[in-house]
């Protein structure tokens, strides 16, 4: 009679306001996704500034991410993710104003800071509101926000450009953030577990030097990376591809819709299995579909080729993602729990980041097929890493 009682509970009100914010901050960033590429080229015709602009924002975020998973583990959540979304504000702000492109490489560099700090600290503050017996589907839920947000964003982006200017497209994206900031300050956040619990020697080598990596995050943010390395030629490129194709401007809001959707799809049940029978039984059919997606993409032929990339990527990215970041977050003790979700978030921007500048790069040389070609390469080395680490007991499962 008391086995509601013996469930961990996921949904509190403190959980419920993190998703709400969350969503609104990948709205936000969702909206600028696609259409900030095209602000580039309405500056400057060059593919390789579009790399960069891409790019620079990644490594911003990517840099700044284990002072974060620093402070988050020392001081709290709250410094962190509050001063985050403060920066984004005022950059997404800023960026109405960037008419050149030394102003716009400048203002992505702090945008990116901003990014990291709120990202990693809203990942984190997940986690710690969730049981770890249900973290799986706790995150996998937390990640339907962000799922949902990408529906709505690069969608809504593209449909307003055609609209509005994009200075008055980046107040809209700034003002979204602000909301997030203002429901970001009512949450009670957990306090930081205590410094005693770690060992002496422990604490020395901690004064020492400042930790980067949190060790026992990186297999499975080393799977992330070669992932979302992938999503860096989709984030990119993919607009202008498909117009290459001559399909018509709603095709690629179409794909958003639909990827965002199979997202949505998979991260109702995909964070479940996870808890209950592993890493395996998700990653691997998960990557399987990302490889289909994107030789999909590769082989664009026709709309119906654009539309079931979208539909196989987004089933298989949202299988992956929410059950490599619980693993990331089981393997490590609660006093780095700030530094796991900043090792797993760094591999998310380095693989994005990476993908976007190399793609941009390359994208002289070689046609935007060729792209997703080498996207698929990558997501199939994910897959042989994984059986490696695993034969290592890297993995349990």
């Amino acid at each position: 009679m008391k086995i509601d009682k013996e469930i961990p509970r996921i949904w509190t009100k403190d959980f419920v306001i993190i998703i709400i914010a969350n969503f609104f901050i990948f709205t936000s960033f969702q909206m600028t996704l696609p259409t900030l590429p095209l602000y580039v080229q309405e500056i400057t015709a060059s593919d390789t500034w579009v790399g960069l602009i891409v790019g620079v924002f990644t490594f911003s975020a990517l840099l700044i991410r284990p002072f974060g998973g620093h402070i988050l583990d020392k001081s709290g959540r709250a410094p962190v993710f509050l001063t985050g979304l403060l920066i984004l504000v005022v950059s997404l702000y800023s960026l109405a104003a960037s008419t050149t492109i030394l102003i716009l490489v400048i203002v992505r560099v702090v945008q990116g800071l901003g990014w990291g700090l709120s990202n990693t600290a809203s990942g984190t503050i997940a986690s710690d509101l969730v049981p770890r017996e249900r973290r799986g589907e706790g995150l996998g839920y937390f990640g339907l926000s962000g799922n949902l947000a990408l529906a709505v964003g690069p969608a809504l982006g593209l449909f307003l450009v055609n609209h509005i200017r994009f200075s008055s497209l980046f107040l809209i994206c700034g003002s979204l953030t602000l909301i997030a900031l203002l429901l970001a300050l009512t949450i009670k956040y957990k306090k930081v577990e205590p410094e005693t619990k770690m060992s002496q020697e422990n604490k020395v080598v901690e004064k020492s030097r400042m930790q980067v990596v949190e060790k026992r995050a990186l297999p499975a943010s080393t799977l992330l990376f070669f992932i979302t390395f992938t999503f860096g030629g989709i984030a990119t490129f993919l607009p202008a591809y498909s117009f290459e194709q001559g399909f018509p401007s709603y095709a690629i809001q179409l794909y958003f819709v639909i990827y965002a959707v199979s997202l949505v799809t998979t991260r109702l049940f995909a964070g479940r299995i996870f808890d209950r029978r592993g890493l395996a039984i998700v990653f691997i059919p998960g990557t399987i579909l990302i490889i289909i997606g994107l030789v999909l993409l590769a082989l664009l032929k026709s709309q119906a080729f654009l539309y079931f990339g979208a539909m196989f990527y987004g089933l298989g990215f949202g299988t992956i993602q929410p059950a490599l970041q619980a693993s990331a977050i089981n393997t490590t003790p609660p006093e780095k729990r700030g530094m796991a979700n900043a090792t797993f978030f760094s591999s998310f921007d380095l693989g994005v980041g990476l993908g976007a500048m190399t793609f941009g790069l390359v994208s002289q040389y070689i046609d935007y097929a060729s792209i997703y070609w080498i996207s698929a390469t990558s997501a199939s080395l994910a897959l042989v890493l994984y059986f490696i680490l695993r034969m290592s007991n890297k993995f349990a499962s």
